[in-house]
């Protein structure tokens, strides 16, 4: 088993006063070489925008966003038609495909929102832009790690283009729990949202994360009022 160790606060961090962003992997002016990307995951960006603001209209393609918001509600416009908001407790899917605008913003005058936006390469180049989103609460269940997207459109949760699969964890005591990889060649990137985990030698806190490959599979130890997010995508990146 391989692994890359990435401490919270040596992510990139951003503040542009009504955004404070903290950036994974490099992206807009945060660089860096050894940080590009984990395999198919390009982006993991750990967002709070400041009430009232948000990013205007902008485009993307042939990339696979998924938005999990931690707390608030983000209002949500495309080019595709929809309009709505993505509330604390669900997941949002975008395929970008063929090309997209969209637009996000904090509609609330008083409270920040705070969310997670991942970015997966997707398996197919030019697919129609599609949308969905679903509520986590129907997929929660406490103490296990529980699917909440993967590559099956009859799965449960949500399905992107690619071999991918999104587990989440909601640990209210101490529990060790095994994790397979669904596929040959496939890593894993685990994110601690919040509280405490173990995984081998590596004690990870809130907003850690661990990269694993060359793995079949691996144990994580959790601690009381801990929150864990696993991706795993392919590592051919």
């Amino acid at each position: 088993m391989k692994t890359v160790y990435h401490n919270a606060d040596q992510r990139g961090k951003a503040n542009h006063g009504w955004l404070q962003a903290n950036h994974s992997f490099s992206f807009a002016n945060y660089y860096d070489p050894e940080r590009m990307n984990f395999g198919a995951l390009r982006v993991l960006n750990d967002d709070t925008i400041a009430p009232g603001m948000g990013f205007g209209t902008h485009p993307h393609d042939n990339m696979e966003i998924i938005t999990i918001p931690l707390e608030g509600d983000l209002e949500h416009k495309d080019s595709m038609g929809n309009i709505g908001f993505i509330n604390e407790g669900e997941i949002q899917v975008m395929s970008a495909g063929t090309g997209v605008f969209h637009s996000e913003y904090n509609k609330n005058p008083d409270k920040p929102i705070n969310l997670l936006q991942l970015w997966v390469m997707p398996n197919i180049q030019n697919a129609a832009p599609r949308y969905d989103q679903k509520s986590i609460r129907e997929l929660k269940k406490n103490n296990v790690l529980y699917q909440v997207l993967s590559p099956d459109q009859n799965d449960d949760g949500m399905w992107i283009h690619q071999d991918a699969w999104f587990h989440m964890g909601d640990f209210d005591q101490i529990t060790e729990v095994k994790y397979n990889l669904r596929k040959n060649g496939n890593g894993v990137y685990v994110f601690v949202i919040e509280g405490s985990f173990e995984i081998g030698e590596h004690k990870l806190d809130k907003r850690d994360a661990l990269g694993i490959w060359d793995a079949d599979a691996f144990t994580v130890k959790a601690q009381p009022d801990s929150k864990i997010l696993l991706v795993e995508v392919p590592m051919g990146f």
